[in-house]
């Protein structure tokens, strides 16, 4: 019986703290693009690979002989 006089309000409180982390987390943006990552994920390199290629021909282009 007295492990449930602590057992319970320590409980309570592991709650309250997760809900106040999961608030946190909401206010911060973490679940506003759910869907975005894992996209984004997938065309990365594409999108790095057009960048340097553009980043390429802009340093020839600039470049004087």
């Amino acid at each position: 019986m007295d492990v449930i006089y602590w057992l319970i309000p320590s409980m309570i409180f592991v709650g309250v703290v997760l809900v106040i982390l999961l608030m946190i987390s909401i206010k911060n943006g973490q679940f506003d693009d759910l869907e975005g990552e894992g996209w984004r994920i997938l065309f990365d390199e594409e999108q790095t690979n057009l960048e340097l290629k553009k980043n390429m021909k802009n340093k020839v282009n600039n470049s004087s002989f």
